[in-house]
């Protein structure tokens, strides 16, 4: 019993950051940033904690790979709308995430409808990406949180994530190309 609990604990681990995203969003929405910036920073370690376990102990599941980049769109995207909804971060950069990701949906269902179906692995340079994007997050956040913002560190960090959000598209653009060549 406890080796099966064990073998699930990645996936629940995974399943409470989806479960955790929408109280983030409402401490965001509500303006609540001390609250939405530590619930952020237990979803970001539980992202790096599911990982390492699934990886050290072969704990690797379908439904991982399947949850995990799910729970980690989830997040990401929710964060990034809110914050630009609310004013603290670019429009043109949130626009810009949630392109890259319909842009690889895309590709999917379309390769999919077309009877080529692939799948998707992530990329080294998507893993990149995400991890940034957390820093950047994790950045706003905090500094709401505590009253300290500094301009030069978020420039740089939304710089940075622009780029590797245009690289990391541009990766599984062509990916996608390679595969659907006849």
């Amino acid at each position: 019993m406890a080796s099966r609990w064990f073998a699930s604990l990645p996936n629940l681990i995974t399943i409470g950051r989806l479960v955790l995203t929408p109280a983030i969003i409402g401490f965001v929405i509500d303006e609540k940033w001390g609250a939405a910036f530590a619930l952020f920073v237990v979803a970001g370690v539980s992202d790096a904690l599911d990982g390492w376990l699934a990886k050290t102990f072969h704990l690797q599941s379908d439904l991982g790979a399947v949850l995990d980049p799910l729970a980690d769109k989830t997040l990401i995207i929710s964060i990034y709308v809110s914050l630009a909804v609310g004013g603290n971060l670019p429009a043109w950069l949130a626009i810009l995430i949630v392109s890259r990701d319909a842009l690889i949906l895309g590709g999917v269902l379309v390769a999919w409808f077309l009877a080529r179906p692939f799948k998707i692995k992530p990329h080294f340079s998507s893993k990149i990406t995400t991890a940034v994007q957390i820093v950047l997050a994790a950045v706003i956040l905090a500094g709401q949180a505590f009253g300290v913002r500094i301009g030069a560190l978020e420039d740089a960090l939304i710089a940075s994530v622009a780029a590797l959000t245009i690289a990391s598209a541009s990766v599984y653009l062509w990916l996608w190309v390679q595969h659907m060549r006849p």
